[in-house]
């Protein structure tokens, strides 16, 4: 991108009152929950699709997140 680590930081920062971790974790968590909408794939294929090795800590994350289990919403 042409721009340092800590540059980054602070325009990603400034552009979404975030830090970059959360604001992209955030990104991940609405991918996954518009494939979950879609009903083709199941749990551990979509945590795989949006970067997460581990179903469970996705589901924690999706959790924490949306307040409901990513199976809740995959019905």
């Amino acid at each position: 991108m042409g721009i340092s680590k800590p540059q980054l930081y602070r325009k990603i920062s400034a552009l979404t009152g975030r830090s970059p971790v959360s604001f992209i974790c955030d990104i991940r968590l609405q991918k996954a929950l518009s494939l979950l909408k879609e009903n083709k794939y199941n749990i551990s294929e979509i945590a795989l699709e949006v970067g997460y090795n581990n179903p469970s800590y996705f589901s924690k994350c999706f959790n924490e997140k949306y307040g409901v289990n990513p199976s809740q919403i995959a019905i």
